[in-house]
């Protein structure tokens, strides 16, 4: 590249541990033109994030260490300015948008004073600020534009405050974006909605985009060249269309191979009693209704994914079949008794039965307990599952079914990627041997080769243990794959249910078929491949 807008040059970034240096970045280079669109894929832990962050300036140093490199910016080398001069480029020449907007959005402040901020702190007056501030929320697509000004960010979905994340990066127009899993926990519809305003913004604005993520599909949709990392090297680089239908490194070849929506539907088994009989179950906020009149049988044994938009009720109904939350109305009958009618005491007899795995593990997980105290946790409450003198091997022995190594029950949650956390909420999960399993987005924050392996894991669980899973998701190539029954929810209602391939092959809502065509391909169609190439 002639003239690139932005150039890594051999970037080395160790972190300093207590079990010793972590080589997390080994020496990597690559350049974003602009106007570009340059993804950089690879698995949790591969230095994504860390390269990214350190061209942010937002590593924590100590621990972490930068080696080695240079991070030009117009030639520029931005790892010799003072943390002032950085200050004043990051948010006007490179803004960041992050995985999780909850996290990096102030609570306690109304979200137009939060992106005028963006712009007063780089000297913009505050009227002009607050103006910027209504034409990006105008932007970027948000209802009520006026009136969204003054909401705080509870008051959003995740779709529309990762929308407000982008309408902060864009206020004072940078040069490069920087977008870090941006779509990762959103749903089908809300996903392809934030592709097509990023590709709408960069042809407007003729900024580079740095893209980090593991979604495949994501990259198919709006990348032009494509950086693939593992364990902290660059192991394949060239344009999308090109990589995935020559991948030269196995690591690629491995990915591509690993992305869901090719194997064969299940077809399911109808015999048998129901382990879960849910009639009419109903939940209430106020004057709002989260879930209305739900009714629906779960096998021993069985996967039944539950499908639909941002505030469906798809949590909802897991909630309140945890009880989590109260149902206003309904039986759930879970072998033959009501878990919504049972007493505190004869639910807690069932919880080893029925286990969850939320969304978010950082929140799930308590950051004070080491990976080992989380996981054996479930023994010492229920002691019956396997004598104390076992507990460091089979901690091990659920570590390495879900991808990760025994070594790592030492460490503590905040040490791992978001997806090697999730890992650790599967097998804290897993170490109960309970009979149904409730995964709400349990694998959406998973690489696609960990996905697969985790969903294998699980599917061999239910076909050898019998463990039926409800199945809370947004990829929908994933639920091909691995769901029996497939239930679509909206605004609160199961309005289409059925098989797999009832669902996929002849969906009878309009709905469902929207969310059906609105759900990118892993991997892109050999003929896209052609006439890209």
């Amino acid at each position: 590249m002639a003239d690139p807008l932005l150039e890594v040059r051999d970037l080395a970034v160790t972190f300093h541990t207590a079990n010793g240096p972590v080589e997390a970045v080994k020496g990597i280079s690559y350049q974003l033109g602009r106007g570009e669109a340059l993804a950089v894929l690879g698995e949790s832990g591969s230095g994504k994030s860390v390269s990214a962050s350190a061209i942010m300036n937002l590593l924590d140093m100590p621990p972490a260490e930068i080696v080695r490199g240079r991070i030009l910016l117009d030639g520029r080398d931005l790892l010799d300015l003072s943390d002032e001069e950085r200050r004043r480029i990051n948010g006007a020449r490179i803004a960041m948008i992050f995985q999780d907007p909850l996290a990096h959005l102030n609570p306690v402040y109304p979200v137009g004073w939060q992106i005028a901020e963006t712009m007063t702190a780089h000297g913009r007056p505050r009227a002009e600020a607050q103006a910027r501030a209504l034409e990006l929320v105008r932007r970027v697509g948000l209802p009520e534009p006026e009136a969204a000004l003054a909401k705080y960010p509870h008051q959003f979905s995740g779709g529309q405050r990762q929308r407000l994340m982008i309408a902060m990066a864009l206020a004072l127009k940078p040069d490069i974006l920087i977008a870090d899993e941006p779509t990762t926990a959103l749903d089908v519809t809300v996903q392809a909605e934030i592709l097509k305003l990023l590709k709408e913004l960069q042809a407007e604005t003729g900024m580079g985009l740095l893209l980090i993520t593991h979604d495949l599909g994501v990259v198919a949709e709006i990348a032009d060249r494509v950086v693939v990392m593992n364990r902290g090297e660059i192991v394949e680089t060239g344009r999308v269309a090109e990589v995935y239908a020559d991948p030269r490194h196995p690591y690629t070849a491995k990915l591509l191979a690993a992305a869901p929506g090719k194997g064969a539907m299940h077809e399911p088994d109808a015999a048998g009693e129901p382990l879960l009989k849910v009639r009419g179950v109903s939940k209430l906020y106020g004057r709002f209704t989260g879930l209305h009149e739900a009714s629906f049988d779960l096998m021993a044994g069985e996967t039944l994914a539950v499908v639909g938009e941002s505030g469906s009720g798809k949590s909802t109904l897991a909630k309140v079949l945890m009880r989590l939350e109260d149902a206003n109305s309904g039986t759930a009958h879970y072998k033959g008794r009501d878990i919504i009618a049972m007493s505190p005491k004869a639910l807690a007899g069932i919880r080893r039965e029925i286990q969850m795995v939320f969304q978010d593990p950082t929140q799930s997980l308590n950051p004070r307990m080491s990976v080992f105290d989380l996981i054996s946790e479930a023994w010492v409450i229920h002691p019956e599952i396997l004598p104390k003198a076992r507990w460091r091997e089979r901690v091990a022995e659920l570590l390495t079914e879900v991808g990760l190594a025994p070594e790592h029950m030492r460490r503590y949650p905040h040490q791992f990627s978001g997806g090697q956390r999730q890992r650790i909420a599967i097998a804290r999960a897993l170490a109960l041997e309970p009979d149904l399993i409730v995964c709400d987005e349990a694998v959406s924050a998973l690489d696609v080769s960990v996905q697969a392996q985790v969903v294998a894991l699980l599917d061999r669980l239910r076909r050898e243990r019998g463990i039926a899973f409800l199945f809370i998701a947004h990829d929908l190539a994933l639920v091909r794959d691995f769901a029996d029954h497939v239930m679509v929810m909206k605004g609160g209602r199961i309005v289409e249910k059925g098989t797999v391939r009832q669902v996929f092959e002849a969906p009878r809502e309009a709905y469902t078929r929207a969310l059906l065509a609105a759900g990118s391909h892993a991997v892109p169609e050999p003929e896209g491949i052609a006439a890209a190439l």
